[in-house]
């Protein structure tokens, strides 16, 4: 069973590089970078949507964040406190981008002098918000020392564990962690970098915990040795040392890891060649080996679409939300597969 829907609401903007996650209560929520104009471009804010009945419908979006420049990659967790932490990063990168159309560089231009340049570059950097009341008020942003796509995990001791890239200050990756439901965050450990690598090509890390306690991350491999594909790191010790990256033979990145109700570990990723579209992969060996291929998607157009995010629910059903520019429009839509596991 594979039932594809497109569940964003304003097909007049450009909506990028969601998670979705489950709340124990069993609503789902999902951010992404909303308000866009393109893929690069001054307006990205962090959008939220619900869905009470597992992705059958969901709400129309509510604006987390929205500063004066280009508020990307969104993700999102649900304590164990019941605490919701939302993530993203700033960038001016579309200082370097210009449209060709004129009405579409006014625009921009106007974006340009909401602010000065130094209040832009001070905007820069890695933010978290929180709210402890289901979502109805959030904090102010704060740093939360590096960022990938999906946002942190919680592990089997209660601390929450965030592995990702430093960005705009000396890039660098590894894990930070809370002992404080994610009100504060501290360095714990660096990643390696296997031998012949340069880290600065690593990018838009994800975790998963299996039932054994390992943990295992994936990494987006920008090296010539396995050029985009995921890379994996492992930790036997809570996050405080990791395994040197290796390959695992997956072509396409970035992925989400999730453990399942059986505990086997799944893991959604893009692929941007022919056929275009999503896959996941399962492990029932705590991320020693991965399956063949599951198709989610292959109708793909562009090689603009992709950040798959997975969760499941009471009833086994897996569902798996993505970014996807298609045929009809250059505004990229939420895609959404409702599927099940063969067998």
């Amino acid at each position: 069973m594979r039932d594809l829907t497109v569940i964003s609401h304003m097909p007049d903007y450009y909506h990028g590089w969601p998670t979705l996650s489950r709340r124990k209560n069993g609503e789902l929520l999902l951010v992404y970078s909303g308000g866009r104009r393109a893929h690069v471009c001054p307006f990205g804010r962090v959008e939220l949507m619900r869905s009470h009945d597992s992705g059958k419908t969901w709400t129309p979006p509510t604006i987390l964040i929205n500063s004066p420049i280009d508020d990307r990659d969104a993700g999102i967790l649900e304590t164990r406190q019941g605490s919701i932490l939302a993530t993203t990063f700033t960038s001016l990168d579309y200082t370097n981008h210009l449209p060709e159309d004129h009405k579409e560089r006014n625009l921009w231009a106007n974006a340009y002098q909401r602010i000065t340049r130094q209040q832009q570059r001070a905007l820069l950097g890695v933010w978290m918000i929180r709210s402890t009341d289901g979502g109805g008020c959030w904090s102010a942003p704060y740093d939360c020392l590096v960022n990938s796509p999906h946002g942190p995990i919680q592990i089997y001791d209660g601390r929450l564990l965030y592995v990702g890239k430093s960005r705009w200050k000396k890039e660098h990756i590894g894990a930070c962690h809370s002992i404080d439901d994610g009100q504060t965050w501290q360095w714990l450990s660096s990643i390696p970098t296997r031998p012949g690598d340069d880290q600065v090509d690593y990018h838009e890390l994800h975790a998963v915990e299996a039932s054994s306690g390992r943990i295992v991350i994936h990494i987006r491999n920008h090296n010539q040795n396995n050029l985009a594909e995921t890379l994996q790191s492992e930790s036997t010790d809570g996050g405080k040392t990791w395994s040197s990256p290796h390959e695992i033979g997956v072509w396409g990145l970035p992925s989400h890891l999730l453990r399942l109700q059986d505990n086997r570990l799944l893991m959604s990723y893009g692929h941007r060649r022919p056929p275009r579209g999503n896959l996941v992969r399962l492990s029932d060996d705590d991320g020693d080996s991965w399956s063949a291929p599951i198709t989610i998607s292959d109708d793909g157009t562009y090689d603009d679409l992709g950040y798959p995010s997975t969760v499941q629910v009471d009833n086994g059903t897996l569902i798996t939300v993505w970014y996807e520019r298609m045929s009809n429009s250059p505004m990229a839509v939420l895609r959404q597969c409702t599927w099940m596991l063969p067998g």
